[in-house]
C-alpha cells in the first residue's frame, strides 16, 4: 500500500508530527518521548511524535490562559467571521483530511470522505448556525437579564475512532463561545490533528486561543485533568478513562462533560417492512468504520417469530462484506486501528465462541490473505444470551450478537439491560410502536428504520455512555456560564 504524503498538505503534516502547537506557532516539546505512528493496513512506520508531559501542557495551559481576557471579549461577529473562515479553508481541505485519517486509522477513503472527513464542515455549520442563533440576552418574566459567558480555559481529550469528529465537536464549540483551549489528541491518529490545527491557524483565530500537545491520557491527559487553571475538561473515550479524568478534575471543581462507550441495542419487530433491506442495513451501520464507533447497534434483539429468518439476513449480509485495502475506493470496511485493538476485539470474539454462543459468520482470526495489518473477519454470533461477554462489554470491532426476545416489554428488558445509554435503534412498521419503545430504552439518541444523525443535532447518552451533549446548540451551550444580572424592583 502506497502510503507516501501526495499533496503539500501532506507534506506539511508530516514535517510537523514530532511538534506541537503552542501560542500560534509550531513547537518543539519540553519533554517527552518518541512514539511511531503506524499504518494499521500494513504495519508501515508513517513518522513518529513526540509525547508531551506535565512541562508542556503547563506551557500550553499559560498561552491560553494568557489568550482568555482578550478572546473572550470578542464580539460574536467576529468570531462568526472566523469560523466561517475556517469553514471556507476545511471545505477545501477535505480530500487531504480524507487522506490523513485512512492513513492513520485505516478508515477506507470514499468512507473517510464522505463521513470521517466531512464533520470538518458539517460540525462546523451546526455551530455557526447555533451561534447565530444564540440571543446574548434573555430577559426573565421577573424582569431580571440571563446571559451567556465563556467557561473559561477548556482542557479537551479526543479519541482515535473518529478523531476528526470529536475534535470540531470540542474544538469548534469552545471556539465559538469564546473560550481559549488545549486539545490532547489521540496519540494513534495524530495526522489529521496536525493537519487541522493548521486549518485555525490558517483561518486568523489569535495565538493562544487554540494550543494542541501530543501526549498519552495517563501523563498529557491527567495534567490537563488536573491543572488548576483548566476552568472545563470534555472527553471523549472508555468509561474507565473517563472516571478517571472525572477523579482528577473533582479537586478542582471542574465542569466535565463525558461522551463515553457504548452497547446499543437495534430491536427488530415482526412488523419491520422490506426485513431483508433492514437487516442488511443494520449489519453495515454495526461494522461500519470496522466496527469501532461508540454508537453502533451491536446487539440485534429480534422477536421470536422472525429470529430465524433474521439471523440467515444477517449471515448473508456479513458474508457479503468486502474488507478491503483503505487505500482503495469501494464500499469496503478497512483494519482495526492497532494491534492494542486487535487484540481486544479477538480475545472477545474467542469469548463468545467460549461461552456458547453460535457462531454464524466470521470468527476468531484475520481473513485470507491478510497477514500483515490489523484486520479481523467480519462476525455475527447468534444464540447471544444477556450474560455473555459479547453482550454486556463494547466490543469495537465488526462482531454482531443475535438475542431472541418475546414480547415489546422484553425488548425494552434487554435493550435496556447494559451499563450504557448511548444510543438505540428500533426496526417497526408503526410509528407508534416506534415512540413507545423509545420513551422505554434509556439512551440519548434512538433510530427509527435506519434513521441517520443530522448535523446540529446533540450527541450523547445515559448512564455509563456520559454527560452533556456535543453538537448544535446544546454542544455549544456545554462551553458556557449563565450569568443573571439582578435590577432593582
Amino acid at each position: 500500500m502506497d502510503t507516501a504524503p501526495q499533496s503539500a498538505a501532506l507534506d506539511a503534516t508530516f514535517a510537523r508530527l514530532g511538534l506541537h502547537f503552542v501560542d500560534g506557532a509550531w513547537t518543539a516539546p519540553l519533554d517527552g518521548t518518541d512514539m511511531p505512528v503506524i499504518n494499521p493496513a500494513d504495519e508501515t512506520v508513517l513518522g513518529h511524535i513526540v509525547l508531551g508531559g506535565q512541562a508542556d501542557v503547563d506551557r500550553a495551559v499559560a498561552a491560553a490562559v494568557a489568550a482568555f481576557g482578550p478572546w473572550s471579549m470578542t464580539p460574536k461577529a467576529e468570531r462568526l467571521a472566523l469560523l466561517r473562515n475556517l469553514l471556507a479553508l476545511s471545505q477545501a481541505r477535505l480530500p487531504d483530511l480524507a487522506k490523513a485519517i485512512s492513513l492513520e486509522m485505516g478508515a477506507p477513503i470514499d468512507m473517510a470522505l464522505e463521513a470521517q472527513a466531512d464533520v470538518a464542515v458539517g460540525h462546523l455549520q451546526g455551530f455557526i448556525d447555533a451561534l447565530e442563533a444564540q440571543a446574548a440576552r434573555e430577559e426573565l418574566p421577573n424582569g431580571d437579564v440571563l446571559t451567556r459567558e465563556p467557561i473559561g480555559v477548556c482542557g479537551l481529550i479526543t479519541p482515535w475512532n473518529w478523531p476528526l469528529n470529536q475534535i470540531t465537536l470540542k474544538v469548534l464549540p469552545a471556539l465559538a463561545a469564546g473560550c481559549t483551549c488545549v486539545l490532547k489528541p489521540s496519540e494513534f491518529t495524530p495526522l489529521s490533528s496536525v493537519m487541522y490545527a493548521q486549518l485555525i491557524a490558517d483561518a486568523g483565530f489569535p495565538a493562544g486561543v487554540f494550543n494542541m500537545v501530543q501526549g498519552e491520557g495517563a501523563v498529557a491527559g491527567a495534567a490537563l485533568s488536573r491543572h488548576k487553571d483548566i476552568a472545563m475538561m470534555s472527553f471523549t473515550g472508555s468509561t474507565r478513562a473517563g472516571t478517571a479524568v472525572s477523579r482528577d478534575a473533582a479537586e478542582t471543581v471542574k465542569r466535565v462533560t463525558l461522551e463515553l462507550g457504548g452497547k446499543s441495542p437495534n430491536v427488530v419487530f415482526a412488523d419491520c417492512e422490506d426485513l431483508p433491506a433492514r437487516i442488511a442495513a443494520s449489519v453495515d451501520e454495526c461494522f461500519y468504520n470496522t466496527g469501532q464507533s461508540c454508537d453502533a447497534p451491536t446487539r440485534l434483539i429480534v422477536e421470536d417469530s422472525i429470529y430465524d429468518t433474521v439471523v440467515d439476513l444477517a449471515r448473508a449480509a456479513a458474508e457479503a462484506t468486502e474488507v478491503g485495502d483503505p487505500a482503495l475506493p469501494g464500499a469496503h470496511i478497512g483494519p482495526l486501528v492497532s494491534d492494542i485493538q486487535f487484540g481486544r476485539v479477538q480475545a472477545l470474539i474467542e469469548a463468545g465462541v467460549a461461552e456458547g454462543a453460535r457462531v454464524v459468520a466470521g470468527g476468531p482470526g484475520k481473513p485470507a490473505g491478510r497477514d500483515a495489518g490489523y484486520w479481523v473477519r467480519p462476525t455475527v454470533f447468534a444464540d447471544v444470551t444477556p450474560d455473555m461477554t459479547i453482550a454486556r462489554q463494547e466490543v469495537f470491532g465488526p462482531v454482531l450478537a443475535i438475542m431472541k426476545f418475546t414480547g415489546e416489554a422484553e425488548a425494552v428488558d434487554i435493550a435496556n439491560d447494559t451499563p450504557y445509554g448511548l444510543a438505540g435503534y428500533v426496526q417497526t412498521g408503526s410509528r407508534e410502536r416506534f415512540e413507545r419503545v423509545a420513551r422505554g430504552i434509556r439512551a440519548g439518541m434512538i433510530h427509527w428504520n435506519g434513521g441517520g444523525f443530522n448535523y446540529g443535532s446533540p450527541f450523547g447518552g445515559f448512564k455509563q455512555s456520559g454527560n452533556g451533549r456535543e453538537g448544535g446548540m446544546l454542544g455549544l451551550e456545554d462551553f458556557q456560564e449563565v450569568k443573571t444580572l439582578h435590577y432593582p424592583g
